[in-house]
């Protein structure tokens, strides 16, 4: 495909001074920063062992979302053994290493590890390489390590069946790509303490998309830079907060504002900074929610357990699993079966258990015959 017109960002006369109105975008900026201040401050009041569980749900969660916006699939478990290993937490052995999963730790945790330091081409180089261990993408052989070399245009489309492919983007030429990430990095090194750390990483993220310069892995590595961007901005390479999450839970938004922001000859990007800095805020906010729901839950275990010292073990582990459940519970409600399959207990066992619980006031019963099922009772979610 000949282009004639400028048609995409890169094209733009004044490319790459990309820019944006702070005074359109200040309260989204305002709102992300609030976000993070209060994750921070419910951050600094946790115990080590707590802060390290957080990091865990986090870097879990980040992991997971990153490779599933490209569409990858990875198992939670494999990521949370793997990511917790790397935390030094117990209990990181239960499953077994899996080579996907392992290539977006590497490059996540070699993102935040680095925040002291200036980013550079081999840094890049080294995460894209990870990526690819095998030199593979699916099937195809591709440049690893290195920036996209082939001839034909990188493009971004949608085939259709009998009909033309509907092109959403075009990156800069291959022999091209050098130039833009001596710029890119220029930018992004120079760049920090200068203006908002939020708008930045916002700015640094669509920059490189808008360069493409791998041949594959781009969004990966973009939203690695992300990470790298923030924990520059908050001085600290713990992983607090998954942004990536947030980006998956409005994947098709996501796509349409940066293919909005880059499929246009214009440098002005401020509805990708305000949208990028409501989806921080988003990550913030989930972030301290997690953990007060968790501080929360602690609390009324610890009172439940001082009220009711002479519950027995499996009492205790059906509770226990009820409280992470949330207050919706076991799918379909906590039955005479599902406790006995969860403690190995007899079903009289179970029966007379679950009775006792409802008794004390801790369950709550509906339904009748084979149709029973217990609910737990918590003021907090009703």
């Amino acid at each position: 495909m000949v282009l004639t017109q400028p048609r995409w960002i890169w094209q733009a006369d004044a490319w790459p001074r990309l820019h944006f109105d702070a005074q359109t975008v200040q309260p989204q900026l305002a709102a992300a920063r609030l976000a993070q201040g209060r994750l921070l401050g419910i951050a600094a009041s946790l115990q080590l062992v707590d802060l390290a569980e957080l990091q865990l749900t986090e870097w879990t969660q980040e992991a997971v979302a990153t490779a599933q916006i490209e569409g990858e699939v990875l198992q939670v478990n494999s990521v949370r053994a793997s990511a917790a290993r790397r935390l030094g937490l117990p209990g990181a052995g239960a499953a077994p290493r899996d080579a996907r999963t392992e290539a977006t730790l590497d490059v996540l945790q070699a993102a935040v590890s680095q925040w002291q330091r200036p980013l550079t081409q081999d840094d890049l180089f080294a995460w894209h390489a990870a990526l690819f261990p095998t030199g593979r993408s699916g099937l195809s052989r591709i440049v690893t390590g290195g920036w996209r070399t082939h001839a034909e245009p990188m493009q971004i489309v949608t085939p259709r069946l009998g009909k033309p492919d509907v092109l959403h983007y075009q990156a800069p030429a291959s022999a091209d790509v050098p130039a833009h990430m001596a710029a890119w990095l220029q930018w992004f090194n120079a760049s920090l303490g200068t203006f908002d750390g939020v708008a930045r990483a916002a700015l640094a993220h669509l920059w490189f998309e808008a360069i493409h310069p791998f041949e594959d892995g781009n969004g990966r590595i973009g939203r690695a830079v992300v990470e790298l961007a923030l924990a520059q901005d908050l001085q600290s390479p713990q992983r607090l907060m998954s942004v990536s999450a947030q980006l998956l839970a409005a994947r098709g938004d996501y796509y349409a504002h940066l293919q909005a922001a880059t499929g246009q000859p214009e440098l002005d990007v401020t509805p990708w900074v305000s949208w990028f800095a409501t989806r921080v805020q988003r990550a913030g906010e989930a972030a301290a929610a997690h953990v007060q729901s968790a501080m929360d839950k602690t609390v009324v275990w610890s009172h439940l357990t001082a009220a009711h010292p002479d519950l027995s073990a499996a009492q205790r582990k059906t509770l226990g699993k009820l409280f992470d459940a949330g207050p919706d519970g076991f799918a379909g409600g906590m039955s005479t079966e599902k406790y006995v399959n969860l403690t190995g207990v007899s079903r009289a066992t179970a029966y007379r258990e679950l009775t006792d619980l409802t008794e004390r006031g801790l369950l709550e019963r509906t339904g009748r015959g084979r149709g029973t099922r217990y609910r737990l009772v918590d003021q907090r979610w009703r």
